[in-house]
Formats: structure tokens, sequence, C-alpha cells
């Protein structure tokens, strides 16, 4: 593979809504570059981007991949990013490392949601933008008619260049507005032919939106233009290149991935006239570690060493692979690699190229190349290497935080620690997934973008790590109080020859009030009928008990517990014997205190476009939700509501129906509310088959014994 210095260099990010395409134009693009000798098909598993077993069997893409083309003297490093919004956090590290956003659209579909999104998210990372309207030989695919949708949408900075010879099954060609020629063919037999007579007209006109926007792009050509109504072809090219890089002028093509038309013309635009690393002296913002001030790094052979690692690899057979993107010097395997992050130096295991899962292995990259280090022994997944003589530390990437959560088992008792060190091993490779252990019901929590997502996950530990672990819906942490007072007494008496057991209490349980959910306990003992000796024994034996409520075994909160009267015996009155007396008037009294179950309520605000606030609010209340409030906010309306959390488990899936993928939400934990009776009823039932089973296991244990 040959050397490319920064100026020769073009990193793009092709991007979109799922199911669009971008791993098939992927595979033409290497295919018209002679990379590979057969365009692979994802619907036969054999795409060069797509070569996970997970992804051969979804048949989607689930991981960003690169595929480094070789075109014209140029290197463009394409980074195929997954569609599917439950890998979104797959889009967010290759944003980092590129210059293009390269925007995929069907030209049947149009402008989709996951198009609308990614333009976003390239507009927030300060990217160029190009449109691809691709599968332009599907029937009914229209170009004027997706393009006239995006001038609608963005504004004049969306430009048609390439424009359809033909359209459906006839597309056969495209129109470059930029040199003003026609071409026909496919991949690399794409040859030029003279202008047809009913493109001239599209063509002038496309032409003139284009000069004024490379006017536009450029002060002095903005001058030129207003004085002498014309601009050269050389000063034309000059401002479409600033304005790629700016972001001021978006050029949209027409191809076909599938037939390969349209895809060298396309190639020819992305190696002439996308930003290089070296565009305009473009530098990177980060701090000095020893003293947090500011500092930059330009994209240069000849500035300290300095790379960010966006992606992890993580592979039980070769090890793990960090994916870098150099910010400024060069590298070779004598280069001396430092994590600030991490205050440590690591040795590079071999520098590689990767081209979907094959390794190319490099002596050497140059500033704003894009490649693989195997085996960096602390480096993860946004840390920052550097010259340890010239330290920098750029900020780490920003993932979404998790909106769905399962309870994550083993599925074979003894295999723990094999489930749960795969999944930090895929941690390493996709930081988007957490594991947390809940604190009120003890289980371990997988959480994720959705219900697909954490589903490859649980698929992947299956295949890569050979563990296999069960998924279910996290335990709900249920609580259970009193609502009224009751006073009860609590006697235990026990003589079995020698010293007996005798303890007396009795006391009085009512409910908390002011909103606290301790378990209060007051000692109004007088005259010495309990002895002071024996009161921590009550308390204790009561705190013990209330770990598990009458109702469903859910922890008792808010209850106030008063010990006002007892008695004992001089001799067989014990700790023990006053511990059991106290459990023994704990059940008896808050079973006939009201006893009811608590739910936890969330706080939950929905973000959707106006549209869909009907769908989203009736949903709501149908999760016996309620709705405290609503508000205008970028993206359309907020609304803000109150729902039990047994009814949001599957919330990030269902709004992600409702609204097409635009709704967002935001959950955190409010406070306690009563169940009502005929939840409560279903939450007791339920409790009571577990406690059964687990009484019948315990004796057919016994009866084993």
């Amino acid at each position: 593979m040959a050397d490319y210095i920064t100026t020769n260099i073009r990193n793009i990010a092709l991007i979109g809504h799922g199911s669009e395409g971008k791993t098939t134009l992927t595979e033409a693009m290497l295919y018209a570059a002679g990379l590979v000798d057969r365009q692979g098909r994802v619907e036969d598993g054999t795409t060069m981007t797509d070569f996970d077993p997970e992804e051969t069997r979804r048949k989607c893409s689930i991981s960003a991949a690169t595929a480094p083309v070789d075109w014209n003297g140029k290197i463009i490093n394409v980074v195929d990013v997954p569609g599917y919004f439950d890998f979104v956090g797959e889009m967010i590290g290759p944003l980092r490392v590129v210059e293009t956003a390269v925007i995929v659209v069907d030209a049947v579909g149009g402008l989709s949601v996951g198009a609308e999104k990614a333009w976003d998210y390239a507009g927030a990372h300060g990217l160029g933008r190009m449109f691809i309207i691709n599968q332009m030989d599907r029937d009914h695919a229209d170009f004027d008619k997706i393009s006239s949708q995006l001038r609608a949408k963005y504004g004049n900075c969306v430009v048609p260049i390439l424009l359809p010879l033909g359209k459906g099954p006839t597309f056969r060609g495209v129109v470059n507005v930029l040199d003003r020629k026609a071409y026909e063919g496919a991949y690399k037999k794409s040859v030029e032919v003279p202008m047809p007579e009913n493109m001239k007209g599209q063509l002038m006109e496309c032409y003139s939106y284009l000069i004024e926007q490379a006017a536009a792009a450029d002060e002095e050509l903005m001058e030129k233009y207003f004085e002498t109504g014309e601009l050269t072809f050389e000063e034309i090219k000059a401002g479409f290149r600033k304005g790629m890089k700016d972001g001021s002028i978006v050029p949209v093509v027409a191809v076909s991935a599938a037939t390969g038309v349209g895809i060298a013309r396309m190639l020819d635009l992305m190696a002439k006239y996308f930003p290089s690393p070296a565009h305009n002296g473009l530098y990177w913002a980060g701090k000095d570690p020893r003293t947090g001030e500011d500092i930059t790094r330009i994209c240069k052979d000849d500035q300290p060493f300095s790379a960010f690692v966006y992606k992890t690899i993580a592979d039980p057979f070769v090890g793990k692979l960090s994916l870098f993107r150099i910010f400024s010097g060069m590298l070779s395997g004598q280069t001396t690699l430092y994590n600030p992050g991490k205050d440590k130096t690591e040795k590079c295991g071999g520098i590689y190229i990767l081209r979907g899962k094959k390794q190319v292995v490099k002596e050497s990259l140059h500033a704003g190349d894009i490649g693989a280090m195997a085996k960096l022994q602390y480096t993860s997944t946004g840390d920052t290497l550097c010259d340890p003589a010239n330290p920098v530390i750029y900020p780490p990437i920003e993932y979404p935080k998790p909106c769905i959560s399962k309870a994550v088992y083993a599925a074979k008792q003894g295999e723990e620690d094999k489930v749960f060190s795969g999944l930090q091993r895929l941690m390493e490779e996709d930081p988007s997934v957490t594991l947390s252990k809940d604190p009120e019901t003890m289980e371990t929590l997988l959480s994720g973008q959705g219900e697909m997502h954490l589903d490859v996950i649980r698929s992947k530990l299956a295949s890569k790590f050979g563990a296999n672990c069960v998924l279910k819906d996290p335990k709900i942490p249920y609580r259970e109080t009193i609502r009224k007072t009751v006073k009860v007494q609590g006697r235990h008496k026990k003589q079995t020859g020698g010293h007996g057991q005798f303890g007396d209490v009795w006391i009085e349980f009512s409910p908390v009030t002011d909103g606290s959910t301790d378990i209060v306990f007051e000692d109004a003992v007088v005259g010495g009928v309990v002895p002071r000796n024996f009161i921590p024994s009550v308390e204790k034996g009561l705190r013990e008990c209330m770990v598990h409520g009458v109702l469903a075994g859910y922890p008792m909160v808010s209850v106030k517990a008063k010990l006002y009267d007892g008695s004992y015996h001089p001799v067989d009155s014990s700790e023990m014997a006053f511990k059991t007396a106290a459990r023994i008037a704990y059940k008896k009294g808050c079973a006939d205190a009201n006893p009811v179950l608590l739910e936890p309520i969330m706080h939950v605000e929905v973000i959707v476009p106006d549209d869909y606030m009907g769908d989203v609010m009736g949903d709501m209340n149908k999760r016996r939700g309620r709705i405290i409030g609503m508000e205008q906010c970028e993206g359309g309306q907020k609304i803000i509501a109150e729902a039990p959390l047994s009814e949001m488990f599957k919330y990030a899936t269902d709004l992600r129906s409702m609204t097409q993928a635009w709704g967002r939400f935001t959950m955190t934990f409010e406070r306690y509310e009563e169940v009502p009776a005929d939840v409560a009823k279903k939450v007791i039932a339920s409790a009571d088959k577990v406690m059964n089973r687990s009484e019948e296991h315990t004796s057919e244990l016994q009866s084993l014994e």
C-alpha cells in the first residue's frame, strides 16, 4: 500500500438512516478502486466492512468499520457507520476523526429521520457535508424531487453536482455540473459522452447555483462576482473547496451503489475537492495535562506527535486493536507513546491500516491518517496518545446516556466470572454500553441504547467469549409501609428444661408522615418493665425483620415503632428472647396496620416534534403516568411527566416506534407512591409464587439430606 502524505489524505464518515446502502456504497467504492475482486453483498454476508458474525447474521452494520480507498493518488479513509439508532454510539467516535460527513439518502424515500439526525451531528462537530442520493436504479427513484426536498430543508447551501442520466432501471450515467461534462457507464468503465440536449437547461441552472455559492464562500470572490457577474473555472473550484470545508456548500450526487453507476465520478469529487487534514492549516484543540492550559496542535508531520483513539476492537484471539487518528506529527515503530490520561507509557505492538478485518502492516503513518495499533496495555476508547516531551490531552468522547437496562445473569451457575469479564471486554469495544450494580435489588444491570443493542451484546458475548448470559427485566424496588396506628403485644415464652426463653413487649406501630422513609424507633418504657440492657435487642429485632415487609417481602419504610410497655423474667429473659418478641409484635402489628405497597415514581422529560404530541401523551396516560407540564424547546415540545418505573422498561423502544425515532427522553427517580389496588394484587401474587417456589426448593433439599 502506498505511503500518503497529509495533503493527499481524505477522511470521511458515511452516515445516515439504516438500510439506505452505506455498506453497499463502501463496497462499490472498493470495487471501483480495484481493491476487491468482486463486489460483496450485505444480503450474502460478503461485504468487507460487515465482517462481524453478528452483522452477517442480522444483515446490517452494528459497528463502525474503516475501508481506505486509493483513488487518483489520494487515500480516502472511509468509515462505514451503522445507521440504526441502537448503535448511535458507533457514530460518535468516527465523527471526531473525519473532516467530512457523507450523508446517504434513499432516492425513493428521500430525507429520513436518520439523515436529519446525521446532519445535526455533523453540524455539531463542524464537519463538511455531502449528500449522496443512492439507489437511483430503483423504480420510482426521483433525484429532482429529493434534491428539491434537501434544498427546501437546508437552504441554498445544497448544490446538485452529479445529475442523473436516466432514472430507475434506465439510470446509466451522471452529468458533472462542476466541469459540465456527461459520463456513462459503471465503476471505472465510466467514460465521457456528449452532453444530452435535454440536460443542458438543468445543467446551467445548477451551474448558476454553484457559482453563487462558490462566490459566497470567499469575500474576494464575492466582490469580483458582484462587479463582473463572472468567475473563472479555477476561482469556482477554489470557492467550492472552501465552501466544502466550512459547510457553506453541500454537494448532492446521484449514484447507484448496486450497479456502480456514478461511483467513479463521486470518487473524483472526493479526491479533488474534499478537505484534507492539512486544508487551511487545520488544528486540534486540547489541554496541557500538567497545567490545564489550552493548547493546539497543527496537523503537520513536523509537529509533536499526538493521536486520538476513537474505537477499540476486542478480539479474544488477536487481542485488542486500538483505532486512532493522528492529529499531529508522524507515527513509526520507534515513536514513544505516552497516555496522559492514564499517566502511562505504551509500547506499540505494530502499526496497521484496517480494511474491514484485513490488516495491512505499515512502517509509518503521516499526520491526518487513520490507522490501528495492537495490544496497547492501558489505552482505551477516547484516550489521547502523544509525545511524552510535549504532552497534550484531547477531550474524551461523550456518549449518549443509556436509555434501557436489563438484569444480566450467567446462563449456567459457576460461569459468572466468564460472563462479566467478557462483558468488560465488550464495554471496551462499545463504551455506550454500561454495567452497574443496583444497590436496591443487588442485580447487575446491562444498559444500552435499545433492545437490539443489548441483544447484540448478548450474542457477541456468546460468539466471541463462549459465555452465555440471560437478560431479564430488572426487579422493581418496591417498598411497603402502613397507613394506620396499632398497638400490639409481642410475647415469646419457651420452656425446655433448665433456663427458658421469655420476652414480652408492647409496641405501637404508626406511619411516619413527614416524608421521611426511615424506620424510627422510640424508647418510651418507664418503670423498668423492660430492662435497659434488652431495649437495643428490641430495636435490632425490629430493624432486621423490617427488611422484609408483610405483604410481598419488600423492605418496610416510613414506620415508627414505639416501645412503651412489657415484662421480663429475672432468669429466663435474654437478648434473644426480646429480639424474638419484637419480631412477633412486628408481624402481628404491621399486618393489622393497613399495610400497602409502594412503587418508585420517575420524573420523565420527553422531547418530541409537535406532530407526535397527542400519541406520546396518550401513551403516557396508558402507563399510569401524569402529565405535569409542557414547554417549547429545540426539536419540538418537552413533555414533563411522572410515571411508575414498572411501566417504563421498554419505553425507549416504544417511543422510537411512536415518533419514527424522533423522540428522546430522560428519566430520574422522584419518589415512592402507593400502588393501585389492582396492580398491588398482581405484584403480591407474583411475590407469593416466588416465595412458594423457594420454600419448595428448601424442603426438597432438606428431604435429600
